[in-house]
């Protein structure tokens, strides 16, 4: 399991690296290319169950957090019980958890008519079984 929990701070240099996509991005912050690049990827590279805990200024409409869920690619939107904190979570193709991470994230940024403003507080990755 790869995970991080991610702060105001920053994280350290190694900490940082290790959560860099191919495309130079960290992971928490999104990558459009890596999001795309999932779309077609390599059935042979590792599925991975990833979980991305993230805090919004504005609160969701439930319709968007049904949409999500319509997207095709197992994506998951939900909220937990503490106002403006959601979880996105979902599977996705990819050589490290770091680019998995990257690409569920880049859906985000991607899309920004679902979230426009966020700041990702927690990532997990996970190979699938």
């Amino acid at each position: 399991m790869s995970e991080a929990k991610l702060s105001a701070r920053g994280q350290p240099a190694p900490d940082a690296v290790r959560w860099t996509c191919p495309h130079g991005r960290h992971a928490a912050k999104g990558c459009v290319a890596c999001y795309e690049a999932s779309t077609e990827a390599d059935p042979a590279l590792p599925l991975w169950r990833i979980a991305v805990w993230f805090t919004s200024e504005r609160p969701m409409p439930i319709r968007v957090l049904k949409d999500v869920r319509r997207h095709g690619r197992h994506f998951a939107l939900d909220q937990p019980s503490t106002p403006l904190v959601y979880l996105l979570s979902g599977q996705a193709r990819a050589a490290t958890s770091a680019e998995a991470i990257a690409g569920l994230v880049g859906f985000l940024v991607g899309n920004r008519h679902i979230v426009d403003a966020f700041t990702v507080t927690e990532i997990r990755a996970v190979i699938a079984p």
